[in-house]
């Protein structure tokens, strides 16, 4: 759990002058508390998320657009997250 923290504070982490929207903080704080970055070492969490809203933005658009609209992550948009992040960690190199 303190591995988790750690990884989660890193993810908090915004430069003052370019704050995140908000639906890709919601995606990256899904991934920290779902486990997904549990595997992944603190000295690369900022290079996973550099590279994740990239693939998102390319691959799985609707994520972000329907967090945006809905507010909220529902049923049909987890789904769609998990297997993108699953996908992409498949792929990614720490």
């Amino acid at each position: 759990q303190l591995e988790r923290g750690q990884r989660l504070v890193e993810v908090l982490k915004q430069p003052a002058n370019a704050p995140l929207p908000i639906e890709k903080q919601v995606v990256i704080i899904y991934a920290g508390t779902k486990g997904y970055l549990d595997d992944i070492e603190v000295s690369s969490i900022r290079k996973f998320e550099a590279e994740l809203y990239p693939f998102i933005e390319t691959k799985y658009p609707q994520i972000l657009e329907n967090i945006r609209t809905a507010q909220k992550i529902d049923d049909d948009t987890e789904n769609l997250l998990k297997k993108a992040l699953e996908e992409f960690k498949a792929s990614f190199e720490g």
